[in-house]
C-alpha cells in the first residue's frame, strides 16, 4: 500500500474541535481520485476473500468508502446512523462519549444472522462509536464482524483496539 501517498495527502487541522485535539480530515483523501482509488483497492485486497455479504457504514465518512467497497464485493450497505435519521423501525444502541451520551440506530430489517458484516468507518480513536456499532449489529446474530478503519491513531494513547472483544478482527489502514 502507498501510505506515503495517502500521508501525504491527508489534511490535519490542530485544535479542532477542541484545543489539544489534531483532527485528521479523511475528505482530502476522498477528494483525490488516486487516494481514493488506493484506499478501495486495498479494503478489497483485505476483505476479497472473507465472504461479506453487507458493509455497515458508521456515519457520516464511513458511507463513502462502505458503498465503493460494496460495489466491489458485491455485498450490501448498511447505514449506521445518529437517531431520527432512518425512516422505518430501527434498532439502537446507546454509548457514553467524552461529552456526555450518544445513540445509534440501524434499520431493523437490514441485517440477519446469515450475513457475515463489514464494519467501517474512517478512524479509530478511542473507539467508542464503533463498539457501540459492534454492540448493535451482534444483536442481530450475524456469523461474523469484521472491523475496519483508515486511519488508526496508535500515537496519542487511545488504544481503541482494546474495546474489541477477541473474536473481532479489527484492521487499519494507516497507522498514525
Amino acid at each position: 500500500m502507498n501510505n506515503q501517498l495517502l500521508l501525504s495527502n491527508l489534511r490535519c487541522i490542530p485544535d479542532w474541535p477542541k484545543k489539544g485535539v489534531n483532527f485528521r480530515d479523511v475528505t482530502t483523501l476522498f477528494k483525490n481520485p488516486d487516494c481514493l482509488k488506493e484506499i478501495n483497492d486495498e479494503m478489497y485486497d483485505l476483505y476479497k476473500d472473507k465472504g461479506i455479504t453487507k458493509i455497515v457504514g458508521i456515519e457520516s465518512r464511513g458511507f463513502v468508502m462502505a458503498s465503493a467497497l460494496g460495489i466491489e464485493l458485491h455485498a450490501g450497505v448498511v447505514l449506521c446512523r445518529k437517531p431520527g435519521k432512518l425512516p422505518c423501525e430501527t434498532v439502537q444502541e446507546s454509548y457514553a462519549k467524552e461529552y456526555g451520551k450518544d445513540t445509534i440506530e440501524i434499520h431493523k430489517d437490514a441485517i440477519n444472522e446469515n450475513d457475515i458484516i463489514l464494519l467501517h468507518d474512517d478512524l479509530l480513536a478511542t473507539g467508542g462509536t464503533m463498539k457501540a456499532a459492534c454492540d448493535l449489529v451482534k444483536k442481530f446474530h450475524p456469523k461474523k464482524i469484521y472491523v475496519n478503519f483508515i486511519i488508526e491513531l496508535i500515537n496519542e494513547g487511545m488504544n481503541g483496539r482494546a474495546q474489541f472483544d477477541d473474536d473481532i478482527e479489527v484492521s487499519s489502514l494507516i497507522q498514525i
